[in-house]
Order: C-alpha cells, then structure tokens, then sequence
C-alpha cells in the first residue's frame, strides 16, 4: 500500500475549526478530532468501547472522566481508559487546540447528556 495524503482542500468542510479524522478508509485503525475551540465550548459527556488519548497544544481544558476532574494545558497528555463516560470544555480565555485520539479506524460514540 501506497502512503495516502488527505488535502485540506478535499475535506467536506465543516461548520466549525474542528476536523474529524476516521483511519479505516485509509489503512489505519487510528481516528481523531483535530479540536479548535472557542472559550466555553466542548463536547457533552459521551462515551467510547476503546480508549481515547488527548494531547493539549494550546489553550487549557477541564476534563470529566468518570469520578475524576481536573485540568490540562499545553503539552498535557491525558489518556481515558474505554468504557469511561468523559467530556471537556475550554476553560481558557482563547482558543482550545487538541487532538483527541481515538484507538480505532471508525469511531464509535455514545453521547450521555
């Protein structure tokens, strides 16, 4: 198999900053969210059968996961274990950018609230 590049210019645009990124079409069993959000924004509490890991490049973020609270910024990794109901919101006065990635090719997502 050939490498594969996906061009910004070919994705189906979106109504926000945000990119979602499902690896099966391509090879990978690896997906992600690219995640750019504005201060107050983050996804509801949702869950996943598979790990997600996050990775903070800027901005800072208050994550739930399950019983647990707390925060991360820049550089911050955070991992949340399958099963897991979590969610984030962007607690910072700028923008949140970070990359959330899921262990498999497509993503499977319960949302909770």
């Amino acid at each position: 198999m050939m490498a594969q590049v996906l061009r910004a210019a070919d994705r189906t645009p979106s109504e926000s900053r945000t990119i979602r990124f499902e690896g099966t079409a391509y090879g990978t069993d690896i997906s992600f969210f690219a995640v750019d959000n504005d201060p107050g924004q983050g996804p509801g509490l949702h869950v996943h059968p598979y790990p997600e890991t996050w990775f903070v490049q800027s901005g800072r973020a208050r994550i739930v996961a399950g019983e647990e609270t707390f925060e991360a910024g820049p550089g911050d990794i955070a991992v949340v274990p399958g099963g897991v109901p979590h969610k984030f919101i962007n607690i910072g006065d700028g923008r949140l950018v970070v990359f959330c990635v899921h262990q498999a090719g497509t993503m499977v997502q319960e949302n909770l609230e």
